[in-house]
């Protein structure tokens, strides 16, 4: 009898520890990129509340790197998404797509741009602010080289000082090759400050105060949904040449990246990102509301998603449209 019972609850033992097992590897972990701008962390927080609240058996996590490393940890494997990718940046994009490393899912944002940016007052001034144009006459990126005296290095008086990228950006290679193009390391420094949030503290300080302020900008970003910019013009963009900063920015669609597992890894959430599109203007402006409120991108996610209440129907099958609904009804910062 003891070794019936014995038996019995060895049995009963491995049974609970199989259905635990069992349990544990329904959990499937999704990892995206950060590459450390203000935006793509937005779309991540989206992403990470809709992946774990309308399904079940998903975690959402995210790898911080440069966008380089990050690229090449997509390819490896190690990586499954890049949500908000500025693939036009990436000089390896096409080839990697050709060999089947990664996979195109969709666009995200059809309408994004990119470039060398002023405030709007440097070229128009401002009368309500009792602000007179600084640089009335400049129209191009090629025009900044005549003006290190209205947009001066505090630190090189004797140059000017233009923002660049952030370093491991991408884009921050052809930015560099474009200033020295066009001549600009002659009359300006290229200066690269260490995040997004410095960059643009940097644009939003020279803002408040009415003062001259030239460097690299893009959107969608809460300091463009906030601020009256323009983007200066460049010569026309020609595929052949952008890589060497010889043209404009292409007018570009950010799109979503997968590596080539992520479709038999999760088929039922690339459904989901093939019809997760959003636009320009709506993200500036939930980051906008982010940055006025001072609050986390998760609670950022949480605003849009309730006030924006149809993109839910768009982007998701009924039944998992539902099951967000309940839980964002539920929900509590």
């Amino acid at each position: 009898m003891r070794i019936i019972r014995a038996l019995a609850a060895s049995v009963l033992t491995f049974a609970i520890f199989a259905s635990g097992a069992m349990g544990a590897q329904k959990t499937v972990t999704i990892v995206a990129t950060d590459n450390g701008w203000d935006s793509q962390m937005f779309h991540n927080a989206i992403a990470k509340f809709i992946v774990e609240h309308a399904y079940d058996g998903y975690d959402f996590e995210v790898s911080t790197a440069s966008s380089t490393m990050n690229w090449q940890s997509i390819i490896a494997g190690d990586v499954d998404l890049d949500i908000e990718s500025w693939t036009d940046n990436n000089v390896t994009y096409l080839d990697d797509l050709k060999r089947g490393d990664v996979v195109d899912i969709g666009i995200l944002v059809p309408d994004s741009a990119q470039g060398i940016y002023v405030p709007r007052y440097v070229l128009e001034g401002d009368a309500a602010r009792g602000i007179e144009p600084t640089a009335p006459d400049l129209k191009t990126v090629q025009d900044i080289k005549k003006y290190p005296g209205v947009f001066p290095d505090e630190e090189d008086r004797g140059k000017g000082r233009l923002y660049g990228a952030i370093p491991g950006w991408m884009v921050d290679e052809i930015l560099y090759k474009k200033y020295e193009f066009y001549g600009l390391n002659e009359t300006f420094n290229y200066v690269r400050l260490g995040s997004e949030a410095s960059l643009f503290a940097s644009l939003a300080y020279s803002y408040n105060l009415g003062e001259p302020w030239v460097g690299y900008c893009y959107e969608p970003t809460w300091i463009v949904g906030k601020l009256d910019l323009v983007r200066l013009e460049d010569a026309p963009f020609d595929s052949a040449v952008y890589a060497e900063g010889k043209c404009a920015f292409p007018s570009t669609e950010l799109r979503i990246i997968s590596g080539k597992g992520f479709a038999q890894k999760a088929p039922d959430l690339l459904e989901f990102f093939k019809k997760y599109r959003t636009g320009s203007v709506l993200i500036s402006k939930a980051l906008a509301y982010l940055d006025e409120t001072k609050s986390s991108h998760g609670d950022a996610a949480v605003w849009l998603l309730k006030n924006n209440d149809l993109l839910i129907d768009e982007w998701l099958p009924k039944k998992n449209a539902e099951k967000l609904r309940a839980y964002l009804a539920a929900f509590k910062p």
